[in-house]
């Protein structure tokens, strides 16, 4: 079959790769253009389209699938490729009706939550941010709305209570090739049973803002957990700015003030329900980052210091 692929990060590459490497034709693949980077602002290629160069694939990059010249020239590229369908991985645009109508087959969307929850941009941080215990892949074919088509397959799976994003990410992006490898073979077999979203369950992910990793000490220290699991909280420690990466949840309570540093020797704070929350893996401000048992070895912790 001849597949057009349309995807740009990380999470998008193992679906590439399975791609790439099966029997069937990759026509084309759209990615996001390539953005200045660093102090010499380097055009860097997204990570769908290195893996595209590797395996020698065409590449697109257009600034947009619905207006302008761009538009027009994508259209003609699908509609002389005609392909049996398109695969859409996290690309970061949206896809006109003229697009979603051209497969044969559909177009085909592999998303990072278990369909109808989570729905938008940003279903893994929002998963974690809300304390889920589960979460999976889902592939669906692709309608007007956002995130609202049928459902194909799905593959759950369970969250650590202590899993942070980068490592909840690596493991839906790789999940995600498995889905879709899945959603192809039973496309061949005629064997796909679509099923419709119930939209009572949904719930949308938004877009993540930098202000949502602030951590407010008043808050429950299930909470507090939670945004630094989802988003990567940061504080102020000794009129500095302190990202926290990695934390746990430990034994006991406070009647201390709210961010007060409980325990000196592993960096342990009062959270406002006098739950007790424990740093594992941080960056001070003009510092790297670190395992908190490396940075107390040169900074000393004053008992009763607060964090704001």
């Amino acid at each position: 079959m001849k597949i057009v692929f349309m995807g740009t990060p990380d999470f998008a590459v193992p679906c590439l790769k399975m791609l790439a490497e099966s029997q069937h034709e990759v026509s084309a693949v759209f990615t996001q253009p390539d953005k200045p980077k660093g102090r010499g602002y380097k055009m860097i290629p997204t990570p769908v389209k290195s893996v595209a160069l590797e395996y020698g694939l065409p590449i697109y990059q257009p600034l947009s699938l619905r207006k302008g010249d761009d538009a027009q020239q994508v259209a003609d590229i699908l509609e002389n490729i005609s392909p049996d369908f398109i695969v859409v991985t996290a690309y970061g645009q949206i896809l006109p009706k003229k697009i979603l109508e051209l497969p044969r087959y559909g177009c085909i969307n592999i998303h990072a939550s278990l369909l109808p929850k989570y729905r938008g941009a940003a279903p893994i941080n929002w998963c974690l941010l809300n304390g889920e215990t589960e979460t999976g892949v889902t592939s669906m074919l692709m309608s007007e709305g956002l995130d609202t088509g049928d459902m194909l397959i799905k593959k759950s799976t369970e969250i650590g209570e202590n899993e942070i994003y980068q490592e909840l990410y690596a493991r839906l992006a790789e999940m995600g090739g498995e889905v879709l490898a899945e959603t192809i073979e039973a496309i061949e077999k005629g064997s796909l049973n679509p099923q419709k979203q119930d939209d009572s369950l949904s719930c949308y992910s938004p877009m993540i803002k930098k202000e949502m990793s602030a951590l407010d000490f008043s808050k429950s220290v299930q909470e507090i957990h939670n945004t630094i699991r989802g988003v990567t909280g940061f504080t102020t420690f000794q009129g500095k700015r302190l990202k926290i990466f990695r934390s746990e949840i430990v034994p006991g309570s406070s009647d201390d003030e709210n961010g007060t540093i409980i325990n000196t020797d592993n960096f342990t704070v009062k959270c406002g329900d006098g739950g007790l929350i424990k740093f594992c893996e941080i960056q001070l401000e003009g510092s790297k980052r670190m395992k908190t048992s490396d940075f107390l070895r040169g900074k000393k912790l004053i008992p009763g210091d607060k964090l704001i």
